[in-house]
């Protein structure tokens, strides 16, 4: 179901295959599965195909990493010409003048943006729902896709486009990514630009894929360093340029054999980690180490105090979103959020003080000597796909802190973080394990899940419906 998108650039480089054709295959597949999943907020149709005809008649089109492949672009950054809504009716509906930066590259490569995805409002769960529709998961239309990016990684899921944008601020494109059976990679502080309500610091933009190559290729599209573009058979950890000044003086024809600490159950005490994504952490570390890394087991659990200061973070988020928006058009979960949040400002508690000493040493001294640590993305499969925006505050809170702990910590620390597909859980949904990495491992990041893709391939797509 679907070309990848190293497919599609090259057969539209080579001629085999042209932009405007490709472009009308997936508006057509769009139009045919997004009714029942909800992926898309808008579709730029009209719009998409006159930017393919004129991408088809570039002089530099056969030179464009991404020529020709339909990209979907999360509804928070802005698309030229578009509205961006941040799944609320309280934002402003003007067009934006101007490509965020991501997007201006992702152009300038020959992506072509099809659509806006839809997100929670404000994107701050890890659901997707709001005013603009209910996005459903397409591994089991009665689960959430995750979120906030879960309108993008639907989309990709369900082979609607081959690649998609999205962001990740407490986890939001590892937690979709795992819900949707994806790879996706949160960069390093600094790597990409970031979204403009980047949570002080934690948010990265970041691309959601069904290969390891077309991960890759996107994000280095969107880092503006080819470098990162890693190549398709990943021989040896190889990562081409990339680790060309890798202590220790390695090249890319030596083998790069890495520390690996795996860590099953790292969340504080009172979390839960279910027993089959417990086993697949465990699994992918046992295969990593077969490819011939030393793999260490790491029993330290993250403290209580830093749980607190992600779930205080969050709520501060929430307030500082909201400002200068009409309360009486935010969600009673986004009024809840911002009124604890408030609070909590009030009381000297909006975690500030803990996140600021995780980013500064807390983190390192924690993940200790690794070079990769191998954990859970989420605690426990997708919760329900439903209106959770018209729920108060405790059964959102319960639900988001239930499924989805394990992500925040590496936003706090600015440490690039991805999470790969690893077997298919006994309710259905995909698993999902997450690599971690101190700042500057993207590299080392997408050649470990490139080991993993080739030992233990994945479906690219959910099955058909």
């Amino acid at each position: 179901m679907g070309s990848s998108a190293v497919e599609i650039a090259e057969a539209v480089r080579r001629g085999k295959a042209t932009a405007p054709l490709v472009v009308e295959e997936h508006l057509d597949a769009i139009a045919e599965r997004d009714g029942r999943i909800g992926a898309f907020r808008v579709v730029r149709a009209e719009r998409a195909l006159a930017e393919a005809r004129t991408l088809q008649e570039r002089e530099d089109l056969a030179e464009l990493p991404l020529a020709g492949v339909p990209v979907a672009v999360k509804d928070n950054v802005p698309v030229r010409g578009e509205t961006s809504r941040n799944g609320s009716a309280a934002t402003p509906g003007t067009p934006a003048a101007e490509d965020h930066p991501v997007v201006a590259r992702l152009r300038a490569a020959g992506a072509v943006v099809v659509g806006l995805t839809n997100v929670p409002e404000l994107c701050l769960t890890g659901f997707c729902d709001s005013v603009y529709g209910l996005t459903r998961n397409p591994w089991d239309l009665g689960r959430t896709p995750g979120g906030s990016s879960g309108g993008s990684a639907a989309a990709v899921a369900a082979g609607m486009v081959p690649l998609a944008h999205g962001n990740d601020g407490l986890g939001s494109l590892r937690i979709p990514a795992a819900c949707c059976g994806l790879v996706s990679i949160k960069p390093g502080h600094g790597v990409v630009p970031p979204p403009e309500h980047d949570w002080y610091g934690m948010a990265e933009n970041g691309p959601l894929a069904t290969t390891v190559a077309d991960l890759s290729l996107a994000l280095a599209v969107m880092a503006g360093d080819m470098s990162l573009a890693t190549p398709g058979d990943h021989d040896s950890l190889g990562v081409g340029d990339a680790i060309g000044d890798y202590p220790g003086g390695l090249t890319p024809a030596e083998p790069v054999r890495l520390r690996i600490a795996v860590a099953p159950a790292p969340l504080p005490p009172g979390f839960r980690v279910d027993a089959e994504l417990r086993a697949a952490v465990t699994s992918a570390a046992e295969t990593l180490g077969a490819a011939g890394h030393t793999v260490v087991e790491h029993t330290s659990r993250m403290s209580t105090r830093l749980g607190l200061a992600t779930i205080a973070t969050w709520f501060s988020c929430a307030l500082h979103d909201t400002r200068g928006l009409d309360p009486r058009r935010l969600q009673r979960r986004t009024r809840s959020l911002a009124r604890t949040g408030r609070l909590l400002a009030r009381l000297g508690l909006d975690g500030g003080a803990e996140r600021d000493l995780w980013r500064a040493s807390g983190a390192d001294q924690w993940f200790g000597n690794a070079d990769v640590l191998v954990m859970p993305t989420l605690a426990a499969v997708p919760p329900a796909a439903a209106r959770w925006g018209d729920r108060g505050l405790p059964a959102n809170v319960r639900a988001n802190v239930t499924y989805a702990p394990a992500t925040g910590a590496w936003n706090m620390a600015g440490w690039p973080a991805m999470s790969v597909p690893y077997g298919v859980h006994s309710g259905g949904t995909p698993i999902g394990v997450q690599l971690v990495a101190a700042p500057g491992g993207e590299a080392q990041l997408l050649a470990l899940a490139a080991q993993l893709e080739a030992a233990r391939p994945w479906p690219r797509h959910a099955p058909p419906a």
